[in-house]
């Protein structure tokens, strides 16, 4: 593994010289990320190879960027317990446990912080994995970090979007379930909090502004802003049936249909509550 990662850091120090020459920022993202500014964001980069760190605490700072390090799963508890993290960069490999077991002991204690999961690992059930138990993308090493930094733009747009749409909009009414976009919330018939990722909401409030109409993965993937890829395809299919596991459980009957060559509807009647 050692190995392994001291030949990333010497490809990925080649991109990193590359892109601090340049001082790459895209145009088209320059104004759709006025509002992120506002705010520097805070970046916690957890690796466990020290250049790998410093490569890119370096490269994050150069493009605007306040960043944290932790090379290991208890200094990440500590680094989110003492500063205001606005996403954690977490490599899937660490000395003290797993990225992976990382990810899912935060989102059990309803941590909302972003994660973008790095990997080695080329397995697609690796990658699917960590889409499942909550992370909001991955990126498999080696990797350039220029595109590190598009993804993390990525998502911190999508959350700041999604809280400015989100603000304005009433709860929505289904099946005896109320979904509230203000407070990301899904309250089942009994009361009960139906704990979803950020992923997750946002494809169900997807199905609830679109009650009866077929959506097909290309569409799915397009209104979540997802990227192009065969995983993240997969990935579609992966958040539908955690919606219907949650849902299922808090006693809903089949909301969504699978139609076949078509893609997914939401069956249920919606009522919009102002």
């Amino acid at each position: 593994m050692l190995l392994l990662d001291r030949r990333l850091c010497r490809k990925m120090s080649n991109w990193v010289q590359d892109s601090l020459r340049y001082k790459y920022l895209p145009s088209s993202c320059s104004n759709a990320t006025k509002s992120i500014r506002m705010h520097i964001p805070q970046i916690l980069v957890v690796d466990d190879d020290l250049e790998i760190r410093k490569l890119l605490a370096r490269y994050l700072k150069e493009q605007g960027f306040r960043v944290q390090l932790a090379s290991r799963c208890a200094e990440v508890r500590e680094r989110i317990a003492t500063n205001q993290i606005d996403l954690i960069v977490l490599d899937v490999m660490l000395p003290d446990g797993s990225g992976l077991d990382l990810c899912r002991d935060l989102r059990s204690t309803r941590s909302r912080i972003p994660i973008i999961l790095l990997t080695a690992l080329q397995e697609d059930v690796d990658r699917i994995i960590g889409l499942e138990i909550g992370a909001d993308d991955y990126l498999g090493k080696p990797f350039n970090p220029r595109e590190l930094v598009a993804r993390i733009r990525a998502v911190l747009r999508r959350g700041e979007d999604d809280r400015s749409a989100q603000g304005g909009k009433g709860r929505y009414l289904f099946e005896g379930f109320t979904a509230d976009p203000s407070a990301r919330s899904v309250v089942d018939p009994q009361g009960g909090n139906i704990e979803l990722t950020g992923a997750e909401f946002d494809l169900l409030l997807i199905f609830l502004d679109r009650p009866g109409r077929v959506l097909s993965r290309d569409q799915l993937l397009d209104l979540t802003k997802g990227r192009d890829g065969d995983v993240l395809d997969r990935s579609i299919d992966v958040l539908i049936s955690r919606l219907r596991r949650k849902l299922s459980d808090a006693g809903a009957t089949q909301m969504f249909k699978t139609v076949r060559n078509g893609g997914y509807q939401l069956a249920a009647k919606v009522i919009h509550s102002d």
